[in-house]
């Protein structure tokens, strides 16, 4: 057998992080997901001070499949981090919001996160860390979507059309 490509590395180091985040439980108290979904309200939060966004822009952001976010979004309104609100403009437009009297219990679990990350920062360096950053962004910037299989990755099996 001979060495791996480039892109055999890439992938093998892309699970390995997704792991080590995953198991270092980036999001303590909140299953992987969920935490993503928050990180992107909190940031708008942030801005606007309300942290009103879109489920479409969820998906945009996360990749993530409707029903998974929407999934996602039923277990952080249950827990009650999220609030649905109209959409602004379209009625079908669905939006969530943070609930800001909750907000403390995703802090909590996000200074568990930057916790996380300080400490890989510690190891491969603050000029390696930015060099990581840049390259995400540009590969966000490329509008880069890979295209969805016909196989579920979740499971393996073959979607219905």
């Amino acid at each position: 057998m001979g060495e791996p490509t480039q892109a055999e590395k890439l992938l093998r180091a892309w699970v390995k992080l997704s792991g080590i985040l995953k198991n270092n439980r980036i999001s303590q108290g909140l299953v992987y997901n969920e935490a993503a979904v928050m990180l992107l309200v909190y940031h708008r939060y942030l801005e606007d001070g309300i942290g009103l966004i879109s489920i479409k822009e969820i998906i945009q952001e996360t990749q993530m499949l409707k029903s998974l976010v929407n999934r996602t979004v039923n277990s952080l309104e249950r827990k009650g981090l999220l609030e649905r609100c109209p959409g602004s403009g379209d009625r079908r437009t669905v939006s969530v919001k943070c609930v800001s009297s909750n907000l403390p219990v995703f802090l909590q679990a996000h200074a568990a996160s930057l916790q996380v990350a300080q400490h890989i920062i510690e190891i491969i360096g603050p000029g390696d860390a930015e060099a990581f950053i840049r390259s995400v962004s540009r590969i966000e910037q490329a509008g880069y979507v890979p295209e969805r299989s016909a196989v579920s990755p979740q499971d393996g099996q073959e979607r219905e059309s």
